[in-house]
Order: C-alpha cells, then sequence, then structure tokens
C-alpha cells in the first residue's frame, strides 16, 4: 500500500541527559488528569521547556487553551506526589524516562500527529533508533499464521531489523519469541504500565526482552492494561516502525486498526495473504486488493524500504557477516540424510498440523515406531514441533 508521503518531523534541540529534577516536572504534567498527550505536547513547545508551565500563571495556561481545571492542576502542583512515586518506582525497576524533548526519544514517533509525551521505557534504548518493522495479527492465528509470523519475524532479525510487536498473545507473542531465538532485536510495546505484565504468562517473554531488547510504554507504572489502552498503544507501534507487517486479522480487528494508523502516519503496509475461506485472512487479504504490499518473505519488506534504509541495513550486514538467506522452505532447508526422516518430514504440512493416524496414512508402508522415532529426531533438529492437540507440524524455516 503507498503510505502517505511523511513530512519531515520538526528537529527539538537537543537537551543534556535529564536530570531527576526536570524528569518530576515532565512526569507531574503527564499525570495531569485531563491534560492528554496532544495537548501536552503543543503546551511543552508553546511554553519552550516544561519547567515554565509550572511557573505560569493560571490565567496564562487558560489563555494557552487549558480549561480552568487542568490549569488549577498544573499551578496546584498538586501531581509532584505522584510523580515523586512514578519516579521511585521507575528507578526500583531500573526503567528510564524519555520525554518528548529528549534525545533518545524516536524521531518517527515524534512526527506522529499524537506523539506520547513521554515513554517508559526498560532494555536498549538504542533500538527506537534502528530501522524497524512492526509485526502484528490475531490472537488467535491458525496454524498457518503461526508459522507464518515466526518464519517472517526470524528472517527479518536476519536482516537486523528490528521487530516491533505488542506483547499481546498470538502473533505478537510469536514475533518476540521467534525474533529473540534468531537472535534478533525486538520492541515490546505495553498498553499497561511496564510493572504489569499481561498476559500474565509472558512474565519470562517480557524479561527476556527487557534484557536484549527493549520494553516500552507510554503508561504510568501501575495502570492495568485497559481495553481503551490497546489502540493508543497501537499508534506507538505503528508510529516507531518504518512499516507495518500484518499477518493475520479479521475485517475489523486491532491489526486492522495498527494498519490504518500506519498509513495515516505515512508508514508502508505489508500483508501476508491467506486463505480466502479463513475469517482470519480477511483484514490482510483485504489491505493487499487495497494496495498493500504481498509478502512471502522478508526480501519483499526490505526491497521495498527507501534506499537510505537498505544501505544502512546492508552495511550492517556486511559487518556482521553474510545474513541468512531468505525464503527458504522445507524443500530447500539443511538437507535430511536419513531417509525415513526425509519421508516423514516431505508428509508433514506448514500450514497445518497432523495427527500421527494421519501421518501414518500418508507413509503405510512404515511402522508407527518407525514414525514416532523420527518425529522425534526431528524435533530434536528443529525441522519439526508439536502443534494444539498433539498434531505435529513441519516448521517452516
Amino acid at each position: 500500500m503507498s503510505p502517505i508521503q511523511p513530512t519531515l518531523p520538526t528537529l527539538v534541540p537537543k537537551q543534556s541527559p535529564l536530570d531527576a529534577e526536570t524528569e518530576l516536572y515532565w512526569l507531574a504534567l503527564a499525570l495531569t488528569p485531563g491534560l492528554g498527550p496532544r495537548r501536552g505536547v503543543r503546551l511543552v513547545e508553546s511554553c519552550g521547556d516544561v519547567r515554565s508551565i509550572f511557573s505560569a500563571s493560571r490565567s496564562d495556561l487558560e489563555t494557552s487553551g487549558l480549561s480552568g481545571s487542568i490549569a488549577q492542576t498544573i499551578v496546584s502542583g498538586c501531581m509532584f506526589d505522584d510523580a515523586v512515586e512514578q519516579q521511585s518506582r521507575s528507578r526500583a525497576l531500573g526503567c528510564h524516562v524519555i520525554p518528548f524533548q529528549h534525545p533518545a526519544y524516536p524521531e518517527d514517533l515524534r512526527g506522529i500527529i499524537d506523539p506520547p509525551l513521554l515513554l517508559f521505557a526498560k532494555g536498549n534504548m538504542d533500538l527506537l533508533h534502528d530501522v524497524s518493522i512492526a509485526v502484528v495479527g490475531t490472537r488467535r492465528p491458525s496454524s498457518y499464521g503461526k508459522a507464518a509470523a515466526a518464519k517472517l519475524s526470524a528472517e527479518l532479525a536476519g536482516l537486523n531489523i528490528c521487530v516491533i510487536s505488542g506483547m499481546a498473545r498470538g502473533v505478537d507473542t510469536i514475533s518476540h519469541r521467534a525474533t529473540l531465538d534468531a537472535n534478533g532485536k525486538t520492541i515490546a510495546v505495553f498498553g499497561c504500565g511496564l510493572d504489569v505484565i499481561y498476559p500474565t504468562e509472558n512474565k519470562g517473554l517480557a524479561e527476556e526482552i527487557a534484557s536484549k531488547g527493549l520494553l516500552l510504554s507510554e503508561f504510568a507504572f501501575g495502570l492495568p492494561a485497559y481495553p481503551q489502552n490497546f489502540p493508543l498503544r497501537n499508534r506507538i507501534v505503528s508510529g516507531i516502525a518504518r512499516g507495518v507487517l500484518v499477518v493475520e486479522g479479521a475485517q475489523y480487528s486491532g491489526s486492522s486498526i495498527t494498519a490504518r494508523l500506519a498509513i495515516e502516519q505515512g508508514r508502508d503496509v505489508f500483508a501476508v495473504p491467506g486463505n480466502i475461506t479463513s475469517r482470519m485472512s480477511w483484514g490482510p487479504n483485504l489491505l493487499i486488493k487495497q494496495g498493500a504490499v504481498l509478502v512471502q518473505d522478508a526480501s519483499d519488506i526490505l526491497n521495498h524500504l527507501p534506499s537510505q534504509f537498505r544501505i544502512r541495513l546492508y552495511r550492517q550486514m556486511h559487518d556482521q557477516g553474510e545474513a541468512r538467506p531468505l525464503g527458504a522452505d522445507a524443500a530447500t532447508a539443511p538437507p535430511v540424510v536419513d531417509p525415513v526422516h526425509h519421508r516423514v518430514l516431505v508428509s508433514l504440512r506448514t500450514d497445518e498440523g497432523m495427527l500421527l493416524d494421519q501421518l501414518m496414512e500418508e507413509i503405510p508402508n512404515m511402522s508407527s515406531s518407525e514414525v514416532v522415532a523420527a518425529l522425534f529426531q526431528l524435533e530434536m533438529d528443529g525441522l519439526v514441533k508439536q502443534d494444539v492437540g498433539q498434531r505435529y507440524i513441519r516448521v517452516w524455516c
């Protein structure tokens, strides 16, 4: 889908590293009830400095467009108690506060229509300035969707492209995990405070991303994952990325919302084609009809990026050695020497799991013990995995 040509974001003068007192001012402003990110950013830009906001009079703040109640809250300084608490929790968790005017704030995100006033971050903040692609999709992917998300995320990792997603169940989790397994770079954007792991089963994944990648949120510590937070999170997912890849999703789904946000922000939209009889394919297939780039492997994304980003990635790959080949499937995967193992592997599918009985019907002249032994070895080799319901599926590598 051809992106709207983005206007270059206005460069904000880079300031010295944030001191503790200035950080409190930013936190107090961000925590002000009813202010919101768009109005908060405009206020900072009009005043020039966050401290100036809190030294202004109520009438001055009202003249700048604030309501009387918001202006009074700022003038009273009552949010500084909450700011101190948030700062303390941030330090205790090893997090960083990145205000809108800070050099670490991602430039692409700064250029969207409603950038967050500040971000909470834990991990490698350099990733905020890497070439990134967001991978999004349904929380209930099919076997095909799982395989596609894992394959493409791993390939993007092999190209030194940072994979961004929203830490939700399904495609998000699969994309983060596949990227980490490929020793790649990933950013997880939360729809809650960084100390609130949602879903709870992703606690281990969040810890691994914090140590190897980056956790990011605009929401204060302790804030639960309210449903209304996720559309706000999605604008950050697309706002940081150079493009958004939709793997699977219904026509009116969260991933479709993220794709729409990407278009509004002037980002590229990519989509994985799917089965026309599956509801989970309606979203990406419709995007392709509307002009999104059809993706079969990560080279389709790489070739669509502007030249300056491709050159940057090629240089990085050259410095680190040859990148992994793209577009490989099981037919071009590392050869399976054992003929029994090979017969089992080629009988399995990448888009749908098979029960052992179904597999036995495909290769009737093999005993069950031979097939089970072959499956065990193929799993050990990373060529086969068990899907839901003890179904075996060929890894799409």
